[in-house]
């Protein structure tokens, strides 16, 4: 089962944001996590599906809405995608990417877009087998406020 996050399920959500950020090597800090998740339900500044197996919330994607200028539309960027370890190979992250779909459907979105690492073989197969299809048409860059 599939439920957006609310202020009502935050706590379900914690520890696999946690953690999420503990796999791209961040400290864990459920505080930290709780407020960064509260403010973005609060503002409605993302929105969140978690899912559930047997009653225990297993993973969840996090998109955050954002414009094209030249589409003249929103697009959304799928920001956080993860799955507890135990809980893999099940299917559960098509599922949310097909949750995720269902809201750029609903919103009239033009597209939703994703970054991962050119090393994430698991994540560029999970991506192309749900229909994304990888740009060569653009440089990605960051600059980094130190």
């Amino acid at each position: 089962m599939i439920k957006q996050v609310t202020l009502e399920t935050l706590q379900d959500l914690i520890p696999l944001f946690d953690a999420y950020r503990q796999f791209y090597k961040k400290d864990s800090d459920l505080k930290l996590a709780e407020d960064f998740l509260k403010s973005r339900i609060i503002n409605n500044e993302s929105v969140i599906y978690m899912l559930y197996d047997g009653g225990k919330a297993v993973g969840f994607v996090q998109l955050y809405p954002s414009f094209s200028s030249t589409r003249l539309k929103r697009f959304w960027i799928l920001n956080d995608l993860f799955i507890s370890p135990y809980f893999r190979g099940k299917g559960f992250s098509k599922q949310l990417i097909e949750e995720a779909k269902d809201l750029c459907r609903k919103t009239d979105a033009c597209a939703m877009l994703l970054e991962t690492s050119i090393n994430n073989s698991i994540g560029n197969s999970l991506y192309t087998q749900t229909g994304f299809e990888l740009r060569d048409d653009a440089n990605f860059y960051e600059w980094s406020n130190k």
